[in-house]
């Protein structure tokens, strides 16, 4: 096939299509001008699909069959167009035929005979001379024989392989119908996630509006209204609804809600059988019949290549005897080599082409054959799966196509539902709007207070600016009169006073009811508002939410966020201006505010849906929850756990601490008795003052020791409360080793879990705090003082309570770590039986041990086998090593050619590039070498001949810059002159067109053209011929002297009607041409594309003309306005 086009050079090529059904491919040679249309018509000829039959995908495109293959960038190299048949997509098509093969049968040659191929040796003498035709005449039938046997062979193995590459084009085209059936299966599955979201969610808010409605009905008929708004038929909220109405309204409502869901809910069911079976399509495939068909044919390999080696070998035997007998026929032997000799090393020849070679190729013959009745199997297999395959697709596409039907109804049928429920959402709204509307009321009169008062405080504040500004202006004429005269000031103008500034508004709000924020609830409780409780919510089930359409939601979100920004800008703007109004205390004026905020947040309250505000959540959502809450619960189990080994360890630390303290109290004890029986003393009102202890002093170091001793318990509570008192916070420097060792052991034990306590332990903790340490500090200084043992046994009992209650906690710890435990030793009893299960499982292993070691003696027999194999193997990877070690040396030295090229090519600049180019080109032809390679030597010849051309273009670019400034100012020049030409342009355009305005309606007396009025008169052979002045012979046609004869009685003396058609005719001799020579060309006149002219090869001559004149033939249509005048009757 092949299409051409005139003018202009067309890129022509090869179009690969394939056929699905069968897999056979077809080349058709085309270009980028052709139709798709063409290509069709041409597969209809070679495939016999009809031309409406054809489907034509290329990737995921479909062909039109009206677009060129340039649409498309076809043909190319690697574009493939598959051709489904549309026929074999219907249900009542036919399955496909098995498949069949045309095999040319090559018989076998016919058996060696003396009589028919003599041989001059026939007539020797010597028995072995005479042989030795005989043998020659033989091995050259072994050799046809196996060359038949060869040829039948490869025939076969060429046709299984055909066939493997027709399954493999049917397996591709699978995929491409596959993909293009994914592609709008994901489509209309999310356009039924999209639904489903939106349906459920106008579900739960219908559901909710009927379900509540007798609810809602009873809060509004138990909700009066207030005093000054009852009248005598509005006493209640429900009273602003017609009730007889709702009910009616409710049933169609419900109605409409059932059959709504039952049409979803079948919908569901006819969508969840497209999905299955869909998926199910998607996972079947037909790979599995393609790969064992290869490796099969791979494996049969091994039979041709056997078959070609045994027919070297007979062609080397042949080949052998006839160089004997040519030999002996010459007399050429050599002394070496008798007649018997040879005869003799012919025997075992021919027994080897008897007994082993011929029936090898035979088996081979055999083997093959057999190989192509699985093929042909295997093709009829794939057939019918690409049939029923395609048949499923076409199926699930038509079922698609059904469902973005159904989307459009169903989408639909949604918009009436929800203005069906809009009723029901007004009743549900009445509460919330009205409980809204009276907050707006109070925050009014809060506003109203606040506006008066604040233009109270501006004209008090505009007051007093106009005294001052007066005040000012006295004094400045006090300053200057003694000076300037009294008459100048006034001529001047200068003796004017500010004017009095009259703060007055006008009232409004008068009408407003006259309420409080106490009554906003007695009137209109919360209830009315919808919301529920957190109990109510939790408690019912996810189905009784109703949250409404998304857009509805979305809107009322988006209201209530206006809002909530709107109120923090007036709360902001407020507590700016929160000052003492004039009458009006801060407390007063702080009072009103907060009333207009908190009846703002009732109002913005109410404007909340309970479907907005308790949303229910997504599965998605739920599952993200619950999860998060298992991972805090096992986090909080864990840490629970660390706190009880934190404890432990704590108790140990504090058991260490306690027996630390017992020996510095018996040494501090000793101490004390040396110094008193020394006589040395203590003052006592030197050292009650903390805050004048010394650090040098050694009393002052007996008396801190002996504090920090006493208050050590006190000190750890503070430690655990999370406050730490100055006094303690600082150790003093007389501190003793080992109580320096247990402060710095008891510190880092306290983690932030023991210092995070409540915060009202805290506070309370802290009010204590200066007493605690006070206490502890004199009850120490006091201890210091008497010396007593009683004492420190007394605060060694402190310290063993502290740890007594420690202990408790332990004990309640190792309570429940027992339960833990017991749950534990269920749990090993469990795994005690699976563990039985697992040793009986141990068993059966053993067995089956035991006969893995014997395949393992059958393994290693063939691992030996393999060995062998592999050295050979390996001796072959070494030389490819080798290779590949010099390749890769190469590579290398290229990749750092091509690092300094990249590094050159970076470089900034055009100017810059082309230096470095140049010096990158110098730089290689210095260090060029005879030892370099090939590939080396001609990049750095390429680097120079591009080094060449970069300069050149450079300097052409430089001279380009300079022509580039030089054309931007002659095109400034040609924009001027065109904006000058433009406007004398449009000048002439309209007045043409109102020249052609005027002459539309005119007859045309000249040449004719399409869409003009011409006249035509009937002429003396009966014609109606056009009156013009310079083109004659423009004849009306008989169609549209038809179609006025049909309005007219009589027959028209002339006609006048619009041309809408001319054909051009010739006048030749009538004999000898076809109607296929007719061809369409475009009429070279001044109208333009809009005429056509038929060039005819054989007409008559209707109208008399001589022949070789040209004539028109003219087809007008009625003008409506056109009277048509007709011949009198004679």
């Amino acid at each position: 096939m092949s299409s051409s086009i005139s003018g202009s050079v067309v890129q022509r090529g090869k179009l690969l299509v394939h056929i699905a059904e069968n897999g056979h491919s077809f080349e058709l040679e085309c270009d980028e001008y052709s139709l798709v249309e063409e290509i069709q018509r041409c597969l209809e000829s070679v495939s016999g699909i009809h031309l409406n039959d054809q489907l034509l995908l290329f990737l995921d495109m479909k062909l039109d069959a009206q677009r060129p293959l340039s649409f498309y960038k076809l043909p190319s190299d690697e574009g493939e167009v598959f051709l489904f048949n549309r026929g074999r997509m219907r249900t009542n098509s036919m399955p496909p035929a098995s498949e069949q093969v045309e095999i040319v049968e090559i018989p076998d040659p016919p058996s060696p005979s003396s009589s028919h191929n003599p041989h001059p040796l026939d007539d020797a003498l010597d028995p072995a001379l005479k042989a030795l035709p005989s043998y020659e005449r033989q091995f050259r039938y072994h050799y046809q024989y196996g060359l038949a046997i060869y040829s039948r062979t490869q025939t076969k193995f060429e046709h299984c392989e055909r066939l493997l590459r027709e399954q493999k084009v049917q397996e591709r085209a699978l995929e491409i119908a596959r993909g293009n059936l994914d592609h709008f299966y994901k489509m209309i599955h999310q356009n039924y996630t999209d639904f489903i979201k939106c349906y459920s969610q106008q579900y739960r808010s219908h559901s909710n509006l009927i379900v509540n409605f007798s609810r809602d009905i009873e809060k509004l008929k138990y909700c009066e209204l207030l005093p000054a708004l009852q009248t005598a038929m509005r006493k209640c909220l429900l009273d602003f609804v017609k009730e007889e109405n709702l009910r009616k309204v409710v049933e169609d409502c419900s109605s409409s809600h059932r059959q709504f869901e039952n049409k979803v809910l079948e919908f569901k069911q006819e969508f969840g059988e497209l999905k299955r079976s869909a998926e199910q399509l998607f996972t079947s495939k037909a790979s599995y019949l393609v790969r064992d068909l290869e490796l099969a044919i791979k494996e049969h390999q091994r039979y041709v290549s056997e078959q070609k080696s045994i027919m070297q070998a007979l062609s080397k035997d042949v080949n052998t005897v006839k160089k004997l007998v040519d030999d002996c026929v010459t007399s050429q032997l050599s002394s070496s080599l008798r007649p018997h000799d040879a005869v003799s090393a012919l025997g075992p020849m021919y027994d080897g082409h008897d007994k082993n070679y011929l029936p090898t190729m035979q088996a081979c013959e055999r083997a093959i054959s057999n190989l192509l009745d699985i093929c042909k199997d295997k093709k009829t297999k794939m057939n019918n799966f690409v049939h029923n395959y395609m048949q499923k697709i076409a199926f699930i596409q038509y079922t698609i196509k059904d469902a973005r039907y159904k989307f459009s109804v169903f989408t639909e049928a949604m918009k009436r539902q929800n203005d069906q429920f809009e009723y029901l959402k007004v009743v549900r709204g009445i509460g919330p709007a009205y409980r809204a509307c009276l907050a707006e009321v109070v925050r009014r009169k809060a506003s109203m207070k606040l506006y008066m008062g604040m233009a109270g405080q501006l004209a008090e504040k505009l007051a007093t600016r106009r005294e001052a500004e007066v005040r000012r202006r006295e004094e400045f004429l006090k300053a200057n009169s003694s000076f300037i005269p009294r008459d100048i000031f006034a001529s001047m103008g200068l003796n004017d006073t500010p004017s009095q500034c009259d703060v007055n508004i006008t009232p409004f709000d008068t009408n407003l009811v006259d309420i409080d924020i106490s009554d906003i609830d007695r009137y209109a409780p919360e209830h009315l508002v919808g919301l529920l409780s957190k109990s109510e919510k939790h408690g019912s089930s996810r189905g009784s939410f109703s949250p409404s359409s998304s857009s509805h939601s979305a809107e009322i979100e988006e209201n209530a966020i206006d809002s909530l920004e709107k109120y923090e800008k007036e709360e902001l703007l407020d507590d700016s201006e929160l000052i003492e109004i004039a009458g009006t205390s801060k407390l007063e004026v702080e009072n009103a505010k907060l009333k207009a905020e908190l009846a703002s947040a009732i109002a913005l309250i109410c404007s909340f849906s309970p479907e907005v505000e308790y949303e229910s959540l997504d599965d998605s959502k739920v599952d993200s929850l619950l999860k998060n809450a298992a991972e805090k619960t096992a986090e909080a189990l864990h840490l629970k756990d660390e706190y009880g080994k934190h404890l432990q360890s704590m108790l140990k630390v504090k058991q260490m601490q306690c027996g630390s303290y017992e020996k510095r109290i018996q040494e501090l004890e000793q101490r004390l008795s040396d110094q008193y029986s020394h006589g040395n003393r203590i003052p006592v009102d030197k050292n009650f003052d903390l805050s004048n202890v010394k650090t040098g002093d050694s009393k002052s170091e007996i008396c801190g020791e002996h504090m920090d001793e006493v208050s050590c318990a006190s000190t750890s509570l503070n430690l655990k409360l999370g406050f730490f008192p100055k006094q303690i916070s600082k150790p003093s420097e007389g501190l003793d080793e080992n109580m320096t060792d247990s402060s710095s052991v008891q510190n880092p034990q306290l983690d932030s879990s023991m210092l995070e306590l409540p915060r009202d332990e805290v506070l309370d903790n802290e009010k204590d705090g200066k007493d605690t340490v006070a206490t502890s500090y004199t009850e120490s200084m006091t201890q210091t003082l008497n010396n007593s043992p009683a004492e420190t046994i007394a605060e060694r009992g402190l310290d063993s309570k502290a740890s007594s209650d420690l202990v408790v906690e332990l004990q309640i710890e190792v309570a429940e770590k027992s339960s833990l435990l017991s749950e534990t030793e269920t749990k090993l009893k469990i795994l005690a039986e699976d563990a039985a299960k697992l040793e009986r499982e141990l068993e059966i292993s053993r067995k089956l041990l035991d006969e893995s070691q014997m395949n393992c003696a059958h393994l290693e027999n063939c691992l030996h086998e393999a060995r062998e194999e592999a050295q050979t193997h390996l001796c072959a990877a070494d030389r490819r090593a080798s290779e590949y070690s010099a390749l890769r040396a190469s590579a290398v030295k290229m990749r750092s050619l091509f690092e300094r090229l990249r590094s050159c090519v970076s470089s900034g600049g055009v100017g810059g590039f082309a230096e470095s180019l140049r010096a990158l080109a110098h730089s290689l032809a210095n260090s060029g070498n005879d030892k370099e390679d090939d590939g080396a030597a001609e990049f750095r010849e390429c680097i120079r001949v591009l080094a060449d051309k970069v300069g050149v273009l450079s300097r052409h670019r430089a001279d380009l810059l300079d022509r580039h400034s030089k054309a931007e100012a002659t095109q400034e020049q040609l924009k001027k002159e065109l904006e000058v030409k433009k406007e004398s342009f449009n000048t002439l355009f309209l007045k043409l067109q109102l020249e052609k305005q005027a002459n539309k309606e005119k007859i045309s007396f000249g040449r004719l053209e399409v869409h003009e009025i011409a006249a035509f008169v009937l002429n003396s052979s009966g014609h109606y011929e056009a009156i013009n002045r310079n083109c004659p012979n423009y004849y009306l046609s008989a169609e549209s002297v038809a179609l006025f004869l049909d309005n007219l009685p009589n027959r028209p003396s002339y006609i006048v009607g619009l041309i809408v058609h001319i054909e051009r005719q010739t006048v030749k001799l009538p004999p000898h041409q076809t109607s296929d020579q007719l061809a369409f060309f475009p009429a070279t006149s001044d109208s333009g594309p809009s005429r056509l002219s038929l060039n005819s090869g054989s007409t008559s001559n209707p109208y008399g003309l001589p022949v070789g004149c040209e004539y028109f033939v003219v087809t007008v249509a009625m003008l409506p306005d056109t009277t048509i005048h007709s011949q009198p009757t004679s």
